[in-house]
């Protein structure tokens, strides 16, 4: 094995560099994965924005990655597999009630520390998940948002049958659709202002508004994935009476919300995080059965074009998904 690897380094805001660093040391209880396809996900822009209040320069980014595992001690070498990026302090009072996910001082692999935007990467031999057999390694990749995904419906009060609406059509967003359309979903509305990711949703099946020329129709169950003022100030009116309203994406700063009507609308509110062991496992079973979530990957670029790829989608260029690829 090479000595050294290829890394895409956050260098500051704004700021990538392709290099050619050491392989990372392997802790103990740690295994060394290399990585096929590694995606990039709004934290990881968020960083590069300067905004991520954990994340310091230099830094590997990336938590959404697919490739092979070595030395682990229960899964053969070369085995494809995906991992389960959190990383837990295992001693506050959610670790202690099993609900780690949402750990006091939750930390995250290419966040807190190095991540998948290089060919190597070190990961928790707890946290490694080999993928179904005959499942393809861009799916891999993108079992860390549909886990995402499956989580947050899960957590919310759907059932099969129930028409929903969707703010956003990033990746969660529409990650968010695809769950509820193959849980069955009767009608999903996916409201988005792009054209490009419109336009996509539509393709995969759903219902689109665009907010700036249509009326909102109103459901029992709205996920919020856009977390936009915008979207905050609509919230409240586009759900019924008893409704649910679920806060996916993550506002950066305070944002009002008209809690009176949701008072007087008896409406639930309800926030969701991440993802548990058992949202990875159907993540992965459910992107083995369904070819057409790939449709979510619109850019695969090596890893020469990381920051190519930053600009353009901080720049808010027709793309979804972007993979950085290395070789398979």
């Amino acid at each position: 094995m090479a000595k050294t690897m290829k890394a895409a380094i956050y260098q500051g805001p704004e700021s990538i560099t392709t290099e050619q660093v050491n392989l990372p040391d392997v802790p103990e209880g740690w295994c060394l994965m290399k990585v096929s396809y590694c995606g990039i996900c709004g934290t990881d822009l968020n960083i590069y924005g300067g905004g991520h209040p954990r994340a310091t320069a230099p830094l590997i980014m990336g938590h959404e990655l697919a490739g092979h595992i070595y030395d682990h001690p229960s899964i053969a070498d070369g085995r494809a597999v995906t991992v389960n990026p959190l990383l837990y302090c295992g001693e506050c009072k959610p670790c202690r009630e099993g609900i780690p996910h949402v750990c006091e001082s939750l930390r995250l692999v290419g966040i807190d520390r190095d991540g998948g935007m290089a060919e190597y990467v070190t990961v928790p031999n707890e946290q490694v998940i080999p993928l179904p057999e005959g499942m393809s390694l861009k799916a891999g990749a993108l079992v860390e948002p549909f886990a995402v995904a499956v989580h947050s419906v899960r957590e919310s009060r759907f059932k099969g049958g129930d028409e929903v609406t969707v703010f956003g059509a990033g990746p969660i967003g529409l990650c968010i659709s695809l769950v509820l359309q193959f849980f069955g979903a009767k009608r999903v509305t996916v409201v988005e202002v792009n054209q490009f990711r419109r336009e996509l949703a539509e393709r995969l099946g759903f219902h689109t508004v665009d907010p700036a020329t249509a009326t909102i129709p109103k459901n029992d169950l709205v996920f919020d994935c856009a977390a936009h003022p915008s979207v905050a100030e609509r919230l409240v009116d586009v759900t019924h009476v008893k409704g649910e309203i679920m806060l996916i994406g993550t506002y950066k700063k305070p944002t009002p919300l008209d809690l009176q009507n949701v008072n007087f609308k008896e409406l639930t509110l309800k926030g969701a995080r991440v993802y548990t062991d058992k949202d990875f496992t159907v993540a992965a079973a459910l992107l083995h059965q369904h070819e057409e979530a790939l449709q979510l990957i619109t850019n695969v670029e090596p890893v020469e074009q990381t920051a190519r790829l930053f600009k353009e989608l901080k720049a808010g260029g027709d793309m979804v998904k972007a993979l950085i690829s290395f070789s398979e």
